[in-house]
C-alpha cells in the first residue's frame, strides 16, 4: 500500500464513519516502533506504522485509522481528543474503533546467560554478578582485600 492509497482510505473512512471530511495528510512512518498510528496536533496529520499492515492486513489499519481519526475530528472540533476524555471514549464506541492497536514489537524472550565471575586476592571468596563491574572500586566483604575478575 502507497501513501496515495493510505490518503485515499483515510479520506473514504472519515466521510463513511464520521461523515466529515478529512482535509489533512495520511501517510506511513516507518521510523514507528510500538505504536500503530499517531495524530500530530500541530499540523493535523496522521501517521500509520506500515508494520501493521505488513503484519495483520488491511482490516488492522483500518482500526488504527478510526482511531486517530476520533482525535483528528475531536481535537478539530474543540472536544476532549485525549485517550481520558469522556467524549473520545464515546467516540470511539461510537465509530467502532480499537482502543490499543495489535502488538507491534517482537517479544524475544531471550535473556542474557552471561555472567562474570570476580575473587578475592586475599581470601578467595568468590563473587558471581550478572553485570560487569569495575574491581578497582570495590573490596571484599570479609576481609577488605583487592578483587580481580576470573571469568
Amino acid at each position: 500500500m502507497t501513501d496515495k492509497e493510505l490518503q485515499n482510505l483515510v479520506i473514504e473512512i472519515s466521510i463513511n464513519v464520521f461523515h466529515k471530511s478529512f482535509r489533512h495528510q495520511a501517510y506511513f512512518n516507518k521510523r514507528l516502533r510500538s505504536t500503530g498510528g499517531r495524530y500530530l496536533l500541530r499540523s493535523h496529520n496522521i501517521e500509520i506504522n506500515p508494520k501493521a499492515f505488513e503484519k495483520f492486513g488491511i482490516q488492522e489499519v483500518e482500526g488504527i485509522i478510526r482511531h486517530e481519526l476520533c482525535h483528528y475530528h475531536l481535537h478539530i472540533e474543540g472536544k476532549g481528543y485525549k485517550h481520558r476524555d469522556a467524549d473520545f471514549r464515546f467516540l470511539l464506541k461510537e465509530t467502532n474503533a480499537p482502543r490499543y492497536c495489535s502488538n507491534l514489537t517482537e517479544i524475544t524472550g531471550k535473556k542474557s546467560n552471561k555472567s562474570y565471575t570476580y575473587i578475592c586476592i586475599k581470601c578467595g571468596t568468590n563473587y558471581d554478578r550478572k553485570k560487569r563491574m569495575n574491581p578497582a572500586k570495590y573490596r571484599c566483604s570479609k576481609c577488605l582485600g583487592h578483587i580481580k575478575q576470573i571469568g
